[in-house]
């Protein structure tokens, strides 16, 4: 069996698509325009560079796009006080500070300081409850981007059984709560768990967020099921740098049904999801219907 490639470039471009779309028919039919505003606290190269793809993204769909770029030294007390003028923004529907943050501040503090309406990272307390009881919140991307990718694949995904391999509150965790949400049979699994293949070799799906380089060998996977790979991973092989996953994609193909590949799988949909989450944030503050194929 050689295994289906699931392309998020493919998809990611797809999504940005429905997007761009539906934001011109808000312009058009009701006069709003969705803004994004993303706060970058210091000089992270690997920020700048999510910073600045974020912003030309969200411009491309025709939505405004705030930056507000803060020095390293940047206290607390203003990026908080930042925070709360963007949370009265009417012009601002998403709020994303970007992480990390710089040690001296505290990251749950200003995470929990933006309004959870607008929390389009769906970090907030308030959203992480909202979706662990099953009620309307804002979702976070990344799993967003894999569900969306599964349920395409998939069409329906009842009665699925789905191990996630990681237990992040990023990644890993609300993974799990769309996977039950979508009536997946759910198994959470870390480094920690006890016969780890035989459990991620019973799964129809497998979503592996741990963050170790190809952690998953093919002989772990089912034939036929389907893998997500969110691992991002920097190595050196035969003196180059490289980009991989948490699975290792050339054994996992010859065995699984379908899966992603790294790079160009599940990263390309990150930044889809903000802007469609952007989008929805929107609608619901506008008393709008929200945004058809494009929420959990």
């Amino acid at each position: 069996m050689v295994a289906q490639v699931i392309d998020g470039k493919a998809f990611a471009a797809k999504v940005r698509g429905q997007v761009a779309d539906q934001v011109a028919k808000l312009k058009e039919e009701n006069g709003i325009t969705p803004g994004l505003a993303v706060v970058l606290v210091g000089e992270d190269p690997a920020s700048q560079v999510y910073v600045r793809s974020k912003g030309k993204m969200t411009v491309e769909v025709g939505m405004n796009s705030y930056e507000h770029k803060l020095d390293v030294e940047t206290s607390e007390e203003d990026l908080l006080a930042l925070i709360d003028k963007l949370n009265n923004d009417p012009a601002v529907h998403g709020i994303l500070v970007q992480l990390p943050l710089p040690k001296h501040l505290n990251e749950d503090l200003v995470i929990n300081s933006i309004d959870p309406a607008k929390d389009v990272d769906g970090f907030h307390i308030s959203n992480v409850g909202l979706l662990g009881t099953g009620q309307k919140s804002m979702v976070p991307c990344t799993p967003l981007g894999c569900l969306m990718m599964l349920r395409d694949h998939h069409g329906s995904l009842s009665g699925l059984d789905a191990v996630v391999i990681g237990r992040s509150n990023i990644v890993g965790k609300p993974m799990a709560q769309l996977l039950l949400g979508d009536s997946c049979t759910v198994t959470i699994a870390h480094s920690r768990t006890k016969d780890l293949p035989d459990v991620v070799r019973r799964a129809d799906i497998v979503v592996a967020a741990v963050g170790r380089p190809e952690m998953v060998p093919g002989d772990w996977i089912k034939e036929g099921a389907t893998v997500i790979d969110v691992g991002i991973n920097r190595i050196e092989r035969d003196g180059k740098n490289k980009l991989v996953g948490d699975v290792d994609y050339a054994s996992a193909a010859e065995r699984a049904g379908a899966i992603t590949p790294v790079p160009g799988g599940v990263g390309p949909m990150t930044i889809a999801c903000l802007l469609a989450n952007t989008l929805t944030a929107c609608c619901r503050s506008n008393g709008l219907p929200e945004p058809e194929g494009l929420t959990a």
